[in-house]
């Protein structure tokens, strides 16, 4: 009897790990851009010394054990940022923890799996969605629309068979294939409790008339609409999903070994909560904003530039403020100067008075620099940089509420003269 698959706990920038790794597994981890780092252990054969970086949930090495990456932030927390990032209308509608149902699970895999399952219920609880599919196909009968340019081309003009095309009825949408291929990614994950893969291979079987996705295609793309409105939620997560388990965690070279589970980046993650938030504030106010707004530094247009977030006036022309997110602990003794320049090139290009950074943890919720060399005006204020720092532990209700703040403070922005 085969004996059960080792596992190894991590924790997201936490401490060097000494773990027994096969050198095929060691290289493949190295290689993924799964860690933020992975070496031979030089006082211990057979063994890799492994560190965590920014990426967190489970996966799998080939003939070695499966990896589970632990967050700084309570999983409840993590999942709610994630559903604010999918779905910002209903987040704040309702801030309340829970936003996406994780049943307390404190691991990502499992609490993702459950969220999963528990999303695609209630979407099929009235029935699986059908819509209409344009069909192509050979048959020995006329329906719909005759293909001339394949029947010249495959029968030399001869019928029957026939190339036709029509339209039909089925549930095999865009949005029932999506669900198929997330709820098989999630059985196939290392660590999804015994109850909810159950659950899951019921949810399949609901989905069994789409068709299943071909690995390393595009996911089919779907519009939102009155009709899959009930979707919509459990097709974000689930897309989610399936960017998480996608080839982008697999090592390149001429032979690559397969590194299987699901990753949430966490800058990442921090990042899309942060914009988000701040662009619903400002609308709010009638201004626009704008993620990752590309500029040029230089006048030859050769260093590119891309804030994560540009506030502009409602017409969109004019911008008014600037925002970086970084999810890193913000501190007062200057170790995180880079960033200062990034924020006043930001400023610069821009013609801003101000520009903003936003860190995940920090000693005060706001202070700024004033810039030397910059005052202007009759107030004679120069270019200011904003440092704000949110607490990731707070009720979401709090963070909204903080972020608002922020919102606010980017509304008052102003441009130099």
């Amino acid at each position: 009897m085969t004996g059960a698959v080792p596992e190894v706990s991590l924790r997201e920038y936490g401490p060097v790990v000494s773990v027994p790794l096969s050198t095929e597994a060691g290289l493949a981890l190295a290689s993924s851009g799964v860690l933020q780092s992975a070496a031979p252990d030089p006082g211990r054969s057979g063994h890799w010394l492994l560190r965590a970086g920014s990426r967190v949930g489970a996966v799998r090495t080939p003939g070695g054990p499966v990896l589970r990456i632990m967050p700084k932030t309570p999983v409840s927390r993590l999942f709610f940022l994630l559903g604010f990032s999918l779905d910002p209308a209903r987040a704040w509608r309702d801030s309340r923890e829970g936003t996406i149902d994780t049943c307390a699970y404190d691991d990502v895999v499992p609490a993702l799996a459950h969220a999963v399952e528990r999303q695609i219920d209630g979407a099929l609880r009235q029935g699986v969605l059908q819509g209409y599919r344009e069909v192509d196909e050979t048959a020995l009968v006329v329906r719909g629309r005759l293909r001339e340019a394949e029947q010249i081309r495959r029968h030399f003009g001869r019928t029957p068979p026939v190339e036709i095309t029509y339209d039909a009825y089925t549930a095999d949408t865009a949005e029932n294939r999506i669900l198929r291929a997330a709820t098989e990614r999630l059985l196939r994950l290392p660590g999804v409790p015994g109850t909810v893969r159950r659950r899951l291979a019921h949810q399949r079987v609901r989905l069994a008339d789409a068709q299943p996705l071909i690995r390393g295609q595009e996911l089919p793309r779907w519009q939102p609409s009155r009709l899959n409105s009930r979707y919509q939620p459990a097709l974000r997560l689930a897309e989610a999903v399936l960017r998480g388990t996608s080839p982008e965690h697999r090592p390149t070279g001429p032979d690559p070994l397969t590194v299987d589970g699901f990753l949430l980046d966490m800058n990442k993650l921090f990042e899309d909560f942060v914009t988000v938030a701040l662009r619903e504030a400002v609308r709010e106010r009638g201004l626009t904003a704008r993620l990752q707004d590309p500029h040029h530094l230089d006048i030859a247009g050769l260093a590119r530039i891309r804030p994560d977030l540009v506030v502009r006036t409602g017409d969109g022309r004019t911008p008014l403020a600037v925002v970086d997110a970084k999810y890193k602990v913000e501190k007062a003794d200057g170790l995180h100067n880079a960033d200062l320049y990034q924020a006043l090139a930001y400023a610069t290009v821009l013609g801003l008075r101000e520009a903003h950074l936003v860190y995940a943890a920090g000693r005060r919720s706001e202070h700024f620099h004033e810039v030397r060399g910059t005052a202007a005006g009759p107030e004679g204020l120069g270019v200011r940089l904003y440092r704000h720092s949110l607490d990731l532990s707070r009720e979401p209700g709090q963070l909204l509420a903080a972020l608002r703040a922020i919102g606010g403070r980017l509304a008052t922005g102003s441009r130099l003269p």
